[in-house]
């Protein structure tokens, strides 16, 4: 399990979390769910160790990770895609898949793991040899997913994989989440602009206001609370 006790971290004399607790079961999906600036982003980079924590205990499998560097971290088991996928432009994207095994101290060449990322995602399987710049929007996210695949995670930290993406990719994308979940046993920590679909995929739902938790629940839960049903489902009901 990955677990978060009183983290609290931001940027300069900016704090962005608060003394925020949650627990993330194996083989499952949690959601994290809050307006803009709420600190969903600033979570993840804590825990993958983008930004250093400044208080609070960051725990995978008994392990601590807070005071590790981003890439002792992927070697725990944790890989992050980052919003905005942060893929190298000029580099092939051959190329960038690799650079997904050297942080994990794996060997560049993972047959079983491409073979399953060429299923998933065939554009990528037809475009290694190409720079990664060229591909489209849709297509860079596939890769920022591939690579983290490659690190061959326990955990895979999800930062709005949807952004930019037109709706039937963003349905695409979200669907090969639940198929790591299920086909793959990963458990996924996802921060999600599409609220409803988000909810549909989570086992569990954190919500984020002010960098502090102001709910936690099941799913069940969560589609049931009038609050969340008025700020992010539009008051409309159960989630679709």
């Amino acid at each position: 399990m990955l677990r978060i006790e009183g983290l609290e971290a931001g940027y300069g004399r900016a704090q962005v979390l608060h003394d925020v607790s949650l627990e993330v079961p194996m083989g499952a999906l949690t959601t994290v769910l809050g307006p803009n600036g709420a600190g969903k982003s600033t979570l993840l980079r804590a825990i993958s160790g983008a930004i250093k924590v400044r208080a609070g205990r960051i725990e995978f499998k008994g392990a601590q990770l807070n005071g590790l560097q981003p890439h002792e971290i992927v070697r725990h088991g944790v890989a992050h895609v980052p919003e905005g996928r942060q893929i190298f432009p000029d580099l092939t994207v051959q190329e960038n898949l690799r650079l997904g095994t050297i942080a994990a101290k794996l060997p560049s060449s993972r047959p079983e793991v491409e073979a399953f990322i060429y299923d998933t995602f065939p554009r990528v399987k037809e475009r290694l040899h190409q720079p990664a710049g060229t591909m489209s929007g849709g297509e860079q996210q596939m890769l920022a997913f591939s690579r983290a695949l490659m690190a061959d995670p326990q955990v895979l930290l999800l930062d709005e994989p949807s952004m930019g993406l037109a709706p039937i990719l963003v349905e695409q994308m979200l669907e090969v989440v639940r198929k790591l979940v299920k086909e793959r046993n990963l458990t996924v920590l996802l921060v999600e602009q599409n609220t409803r679909l988000a909810m549909n995929l989570a086992d569990s739902v954190y919500v984020l206001e002010n960098g502090a938790i102001a709910f936690s629940g099941s799913r069940e839960q969560a589609q049931a609370s009038s609050v969340i049903q008025d700020l992010y489902l539009g008051g409309s009901g159960h989630a679709q």
